[in-house]
């Protein structure tokens, strides 16, 4: 990428978003001093009816987390999105990662990182699947973590997310400063594990994105009461086009040391998340879906009266996982995360 627009550039990435129909057109721009600043002049001086994409060559007065400058010089590339919504309009997640709407939600007053696991999403799928395990993934967000160049961060995990999280808040030098563990304990129930051994790294093959959403739809039941809307806005990011349909963006193969485990090994791992849990000193949220198969109320109670004393919020009407979508479940972990 070069400060000088590159035509051939700037026409591969119109195709890109093209095929994943975003009605948005991309305006490249040789410097500027912020993408964002500029896309607010933009909106402000004319509110925008489409979605516009500005992409920046080089950037000088970008500003940062807590007033930190953010600049680019050339040979790499800038980009802000401005999107407009109707008043009243339902806004939908633009995210693979569950919990979208908290990290809407809390944006304007944190910076928010959502990494793709290894396997998923737009990271790299793993060439030795026996490495899709909780080791691998924590190592992966030390660095990720070591790269952003923050001393501090506020972990807010989702079933395998809080698993890692309950890893990296263990540790003896831990930058985690606040931890949410989403409907996840260091002991899981047999019978939410048999549930989710029966479809995790299944090739679905889906002929349109809503048959897509009915069929995840039918084994989600858990994830609680949500428009039409809000499903597909959950599930859209999940498809990516395939032989003239759509299938799930991530690599089958992740399910084989899930599927592949045993008894002996699900006890050694419940022991050693424990002892971690027991070694956490930040401040600890465990939400917990009133209908959840996979952490149980002992689970849950437990968790309040060891290691850091956690929490614990239950959400009626909702199992395994509550998807902090609704404005209750917003509310309660943005309330813990900025208290």
């Amino acid at each position: 990428m070069h400060a000088t627009p590159d035509a051939d550039a700037a026409a591969r990435l119109q195709q890109q978003i093209a095929a994943r129909e975003l009605p948005c057109a991309v305006q490249w721009l040789a410097d500027i001093d912020s993408t964002n600043a500029e896309a607010l002049r933009r909106v402000r001086a004319a509110p925008a009816s489409a979605p516009q994409c500005l992409v920046a060559g080089a950037q000088s007065a970008g500003r940062g987390r807590q007033g930190r400058s953010w600049v680019d010089a050339d040979d790499s590339a800038m980009m802000s999105l401005a999107w407009p919504f109707a008043p009243g309009a339902a806004v939908g997640a633009l995210s693979l990662a569950v919990g979208v709407w908290l990290a809407q939600a809390l944006q304007t007053e944190r910076r928010v990182v959502c990494p793709d696991l290894p396997g998923r999403g737009e990271s790299d799928w793993l060439e030795n699947p026996a490495l899709y395990q909780i080791p691998q993934y924590a190592s992966d967000m030390v660095t990720l973590i070591a790269r952003l160049r923050v001393r501090q961060v506020a972990w807010v995990g989702t079933s395998l997310g809080g698993l890692i999280g309950m890893a990296l808040a263990g540790l003896s030098r831990t930058p985690i400063s606040q931890l949410v563990l989403n409907d996840v304990g260091p002991a899981l129930a047999p019978e939410g594990l048999l549930r989710i051994a029966s479809y995790v790294g299944q090739q679905m093959q889906f002929d349109t994105p809503e048959q897509a959403a009915a069929a995840l739809l039918a084994i989600s039941q858990g994830f609680g009461p949500h428009s039409e809307a809000q499903w597909m806005a959950l599930t859209r990011p999940m498809l990516r086009p395939s032989g003239g349909g759509w299938r799930l963006h991530y690599d089958p193969a992740l399910a084989q040391p899930f599927t592949a485990s045993t008894a002996q090994a699900i006890a050694a791992g419940e022991v050693a998340l424990w002892q971690a849990f027991d070694q956490i000193k930040a401040p600890t949220l465990v939400l917990r879906g009133k209908e959840s198969d996979v952490l149980s109320p002992q689970t849950a109670q437990a968790m309040t009266q060891r290691g850091p004393r956690a929490r614990l919020v239950e959400f009626a009407g909702v199992g395994h996982a509550p998807t902090l979508v609704q404005g209750n479940q917003v509310a309660v972990v943005r309330d813990f995360l900025l208290s």
